[in-house]
């Protein structure tokens, strides 16, 4: 017996929308860590000023440039997503649109990276 019919079958779309899902969960909790964590100041600077001094650690460093990552790709494919809604032509080329975002998300993280751990590990 076959399984039910799918439109999705593990392609590239298929992939690109779980990557898109993951990365917008990570980047909406972010988003709650950082609100929470800015409205400490006004409870208590005393506390806010030691939340913001484990944020200089090399953990965190990491963790920002896992932020950017998740930014920079779920951005690349929120413009995959919007031209294969908009043009039939996108929706027949999902694999190239899907290598142009990893490509772009390759430059991004290439420019980035270096520049991110020289300045927090004291390079730059």
């Amino acid at each position: 017996m076959s399984p039910a019919p799918t439109l999705y079958r593990g392609a590239e779309g298929m992939w690109m929308w779980v990557v898109h899902r993951t990365t917008g969960i990570a980047i909406f909790f972010f988003l709650i860590v950082h609100v929470l964590d800015t409205a400490l100041v006004r409870v208590s600077p005393e506390a806010y000023n030691t939340v913001i001094g484990h944020y200089k650690t090399p953990l965190y460093t990491l963790i920002e440039a896992g932020l950017v990552a998740a930014i920079s790709l779920h951005a690349l494919n929120g413009l995959r997503v919007i031209a294969v809604d908009k043009w039939t032509w996108a929706l027949r080329r999902q694999k190239m649109l899907v290598w142009w975002v990893w490509i772009g998300f390759a430059i991004i993280m290439i420019g980035f990276l270096p520049r991110h751990f020289m300045h927090a590990f004291g390079g730059a």
